[in-house]
């Protein structure tokens, strides 16, 4: 009787046909799951069920702790299930994006004996360039792709997926020479009338300028066409400098307002792909909602699925959080810095960049496996949705993730309901 019963429920609701949404590892129902289909959005209830019309069109879900699913409604089951994954991702630099490169190769052999199972690589780095010839016109015209390291992307992202990688396409949002070299317009000037460049050399354009939006926002969709998991929005923020001016009132209100409207828009565009967006933003954001880069937590919890603040120990001031060189209280300052975003967002939208570099700040050391597993020790502890290691050229030296990583992960994975996900 009871089996009969809930193959009518599964069958039949007053809307079309109810599928229940699951976590294909644990089988617990997934609540509050988005699912896109004909267009529209609906939302699985606290038993995982969702109405839809018919089994002819297809779906993509959506949920936090979990892979994109994009697939065509099963015609002969009404269970739909999920892959759950804690993002432990590493950066693939813009030049040693492809297949055949050294780099990759040995960020290969290392996903394959440490448990990473993300690949976070440029699509659209500082300079402007793209790592791939994108089917966006005016960023050819520049002639973004000319440098371009992926020749075949699809051959690229199949390679990830054949790897079972989670693939995080980082766009650089506002700072972009090639596009402030070709359009005048939009470039960041100094109050005096003249060309600002930053102290790397780079240009930036104007955030309060739509022009520099669309170009971006149409970057990220051909990414999320060409089948990128994960959208990453970095430089998505104003500059520090105050003597800049951007051809209009500018004060901190106003800016964050400007951010959200372009992560708004982006989120927008983006739906249709079924892609995860993410932003990085200031350590010092987490516990800070003054500054004036256009950055608050709350804001970028209403805007994007995961919030990647850049705790790198190198970054913090001394004196942060009472500790002399930050870098030698990685785990503390990382662990501080998280709890002080669980007022303000779920800590399962949180997804820190951690160092794994060399300071340039403090002591000066070169941040190896020690250094680096605290950190993620931290992020796991403060129930983090993961962790991406940051290294600007992906030489990932004497770099091992301890075992003590995985058996809490695990841990909590079986015992804590860690994700939530019931």
């Amino acid at each position: 009787m009871k089996i009969l019963l809930l193959s009518i429920l599964l069958s039949l609701s007053v809307y079309g046909i109810t599928f229940k949404i699951i976590d294909l590892h644990t089988g617990f129902n997934v609540e509050n799951a988005q699912v896109i289909y004909n267009a529209k959005t609906y939302y699985s209830d606290k038993n995982g069920f969702v109405d839809l019309n018919d089994t002819n069109s297809s779906v993509i879900i959506k949920k936090i702790g979990y892979r994109p699913y994009k697939k065509t409604l099963p015609k002969y089951s009404r269970i739909l299930k999920i892959k759950p994954i804690n993002i432990k991702a590493m950066y693939l630099s813009f030049w040693g994006a492809n297949i055949n490169s050294k780099t990759l190769k040995r960020i290969m052999k290392f996903v394959k004996h440490n448990q990473i199972n993300s690949i976070i690589v440029d699509v659209k780095n500082e300079f402007g360039l793209t790592s791939y010839k994108t089917d966006v016109k005016l960023a050819n015209s520049y002639g973004a792709h000319k440098q371009r390291t992926i020749y075949k992307i699809d051959k690229f992202l199949k390679y990830m997926k054949k790897n079972n990688i989670y693939t995080i396409a980082r766009i650089v949002v506002f700072k972009d020479t090639l596009q402030a070299e070709h359009n005048p317009s939009v470039r960041v000037k100094f109050k005096n009338g003249k060309d600002w460049i930053d102290k790397n050399n780079l240009s930036w354009v104007n955030p309060y300028n739509k022009k520099t939006h669309i170009y971006t926002i149409d970057i990220a969709k051909d990414a999320a066409k060409k089948g990128f998991d994960e959208i990453n929005f970095d430089y998505v923020r104003f500059p520090t400098r105050v003597d800049l001016d951007f051809n209009t009132t500018d004060n901190v209100a106003k800016r964050i307002k400007t951010i959200a409207n372009f992560l708004s828009s982006a989120k927008k565009a983006l739906k249709p792909y079924g892609v995860f967006i993410s932003a990085d933003t200031y350590g010092e954001v987490c516990y800070n909602d003054k500054t004036t880069i256009g950055h608050t937590i709350e804001m970028l919890d209403k805007n994007v699925d995961y919030i990647a603040p850049m705790l790198y120990p190198s970054g913090f001031a001394a004196g942060t959080f009472g500790y002399k060189d930050p870098t030698k209280n990685s785990y503390a300052i990382i662990k501080k810095s998280i709890l002080s975003m669980h007022k303000n967002t779920d800590p399962q939208k949180i997804r820190p960049w951690l160092q794994a570099f060399k300071d340039y700040a403090h002591s000066r050391d070169f941040f190896y496996a020690k250094q680096v597993n605290d950190q993620i020790q931290a992020s796991i502890e403060t129930k983090s949705n993961g962790w991406m290691l940051w290294n600007p050229s992906s030489r990932y030296k004497k770099l091992k993730l301890s075992s003590k990583e995985k058996i809490i992960f695990d841990y909590q994975l079986k015992h804590e309901n860690f994700f939530n996900r019931r």
